[in-house]
């Protein structure tokens, strides 16, 4: 129900697993969901709470009972699913305690007004709330090779990005600013002007250098799929090419992304999922011997857990 209703792209592109990789990746996904949810005050992803509770108080109980999962000590069923999750696939707790430290990233925005100066901080943000769990999700598909980890973590780089891009207008609205303050300088654009109409131009012009950015990480993204089991690739390649879909439609619109919610439509998800397939049979030629040298990654930003 939590993935059928929180994404419905990533449950698209989830019944490709096989049953066993798909059992850990839909409890993976409730726990992430959940966090993000209870940091939001939202209910699958949508609307929100007016009587919230204080938000340093939710992210200190996210963070205690994410712990004990780890520990092997949960007692609900969200966290118990975790639970299972990282000791049947031996996820270190460094990875499950990234993504907490960006939903106190989301905390700190709100209570005390953090910006992203650049773009390296940016990039941090979006490891911690995305990379980390391509990371995790590599894990549960049978990886541990640090080379193919960072292809893991740059497609979760490259949604964030892309959500940024969909959303920076209405995120704005809420008080909400991801794009670096150097580049939003660089365009002429302040927190007070951004939401402005009269600036939709410079507000694409930003956001279009955001989705180059993407791209890069994209292309980093897709050298990995040779390196994992062919349902578990084309799983992988389904959910890129439907999320840089999104960002191909905020292209396309220009000025006008933001009048309405950039989404791709039911047929265009089921497109790209056949066009995945095909993407996945072709890496079946490269075998798992596929270079992966961090030549390939020049100038892409890097966890240090992943160094």
């Amino acid at each position: 129900e939590r993935i059928a209703k929180g994404s419905k792209s990533f449950a698209g592109a989830a019944r490709l697993f096989d049953a066993n990789t798909r059992a850990s990746a839909f409890m993976l996904y409730a726990w992430c969901r959940h966090c993000d949810d209870e940091i939001d005050g939202q209910v699958l992803g949508y609307g929100r709470q007016t009587n919230r509770r204080p938000p340093a108080e939710v992210l200190a109980e996210l963070r205690a009972k994410t712990i004990a999962a780890t520990q092997g000590t949960a007692s609900e069923p969200i966290y118990i699913g975790l639970q299972r999750v990282v000791h049947k696939h031996a996820i270190p707790a460094a990875h499950p305690e990234e993504l907490i430290r960006g939903m106190e990233m989301d905390v700190e925005m709100e209570t005390a007004g953090r910006r992203y100066q650049s773009h390296d901080e940016m990039l941090e943000y979006c490891y911690h709330v995305a990379g980390c769990v391509g990371v995790m999700m590599a894990m549960v598909m049978g990886t541990t090779d640090k080379a193919i980890l960072r292809r893991a973590s740059d497609l979760g780089i490259a949604f964030q990005l892309t959500n940024i891009a969909r959303d920076v207008v209405p995120d704005a609205r809420e008080g909400r600013f991801y794009l670096p303050s150097d580049r939003m300088a660089a365009h002429g654009l302040t927190e007070q002007n951004l939401s402005a109409p009269e600036n939709r131009a410079r507000v694409f012009a930003a956001t279009q250098e955001l989705l180059d950015d993407a791209e890069r990480y994209y292309a980093s993204a897709q050298a990995g799929l040779p390196h994992l089991p062919f349902r578990s690739a084309w799983a992988v390649a389904a959910a890129r090419r439907v999320y840089r879909d999104i960002g191909g439609i905020v292209r396309q619109r220009g000025a006008a992304a933001w009048d309405v919610r950039a989404s791709t439509s039911q047929l265009r998800k089921i497109g790209g999922v056949a066009l995945a397939g095909i993407d996945a049979a072709r890496t079946r030629g490269q075998g798992r011997g596929a270079t992966l040298g961090d030549s390939l990654r020049a100038g892409l930003w890097t966890p240090a857990s992943l160094k």
